[in-house]
């Protein structure tokens, strides 16, 4: 009894419960600061693997262990390679004294639907204008290396605010608008451009950067034409175009999972 208690003093000394705290807020700071890029869904592969690995392992399956072997030495030298953006960023973080990550607010379904209603509203004004845009709308996979690539604001979204951005002429109209949230977080960011052969040629650079975002991604991009006035969206690597008013707010509603019944928001800013 008494070697077993020594034992555990030796494990609760200071220095032990220091250690232990360091890494742990190490850790979590990590997938923080990875939290707002596509890195999370590589980091899921990787941990996909790794348990496969090990119950081919426990199982004994030769060839399946073998290659997992062959993978995981690919890896070794491709990770620094696939997480270089991260890296960078969680350096530039440490040279700035800011290693500590907030964390993101999460967003209720009444500013949800506070958001749509000032994206309708605004596209509305641009479709009739034909004022050309780009609206990314942020879902799980993170885009902050799309972020990092324009104007930080973080502002209050507001149909007004979003109008001016895109008005041409403007410092930041030839660019993507970044919602994050209920809120504006960049813009003027550069999109990566679709490489697919099958884009239809009468489609812009507008329609080619949005649907080049949604093929490496789950962000939904709202796209108002500038030559037709057309609005469209690109998600999951498909553009569905000319959308009205209503069909607009309904796919919006559904894709950010907003219940119906909170409509009453809609109505009031209608009628003021």
């Amino acid at each position: 009894m008494s070697v077993i208690l020594a034992q555990l003093k030796q494990l609760l000394q200071w220095r032990s419960i220091l250690d232990i705290v360091v890494v742990a807020v190490v850790v979590y700071q990590f997938f923080m600061l990875i939290k707002g890029t596509r890195a999370v869904q590589l980091l899921n592969g990787l941990i996909i693997l790794l348990v496969v690995s090990n119950v081919s392992d426990y199982l004994h399956l030769g060839t399946i262990s073998w290659m997992l072997d062959q993978v995981w030495k690919v890896l070794f030298f491709a990770l620094p390679v696939v997480f270089q953006p991260e890296l960078r960023r969680a350096l530039e973080h440490l040279g700035r004294g800011k290693f500590f990550v907030r964390h993101p607010t999460t967003v209720g379904t009444e500013d949800l639907l506070k958001m749509i209603n000032e994206l309708i509203r605004c596209t509305q004004v641009l479709s009739k204008n034909r004022i050309g845009a780009l609206l990314v709308l942020e879902r799980q996979t993170g885009i902050q290396d799309i972020i990092n690539t324009g104007i930080q604001i973080n502002g209050v979204i507001s149909s007004e605010f979003l109008v001016n951005i895109f008005v041409p002429n403007t410092p930041l109209h030839d660019g993507a608008v970044v919602i994050r949230g209920n809120r504006v977080e960049a813009a003027g960011c550069f999109l990566p451009l679709s490489e697919n052969p099958n884009i239809l040629k009468e489609l812009g650079t507008r329609h080619r950067a949005a649907l080049g975002l949604s093929e490496i991604g789950d962000a939904l991009i709202v796209i108002v034409s500038e030559e037709t006035g057309a609005i469209s969206v690109a998600m999951d690597g498909n553009l569905t175009r000319f959308l009205d008013e209503k069909a607009l707010k309904d796919l919006l509603m559904r894709e950010l999972q907003v219940e119906k019944t909170n409509s009453s928001i809609w109505s009031w800013r209608r009628s003021s």
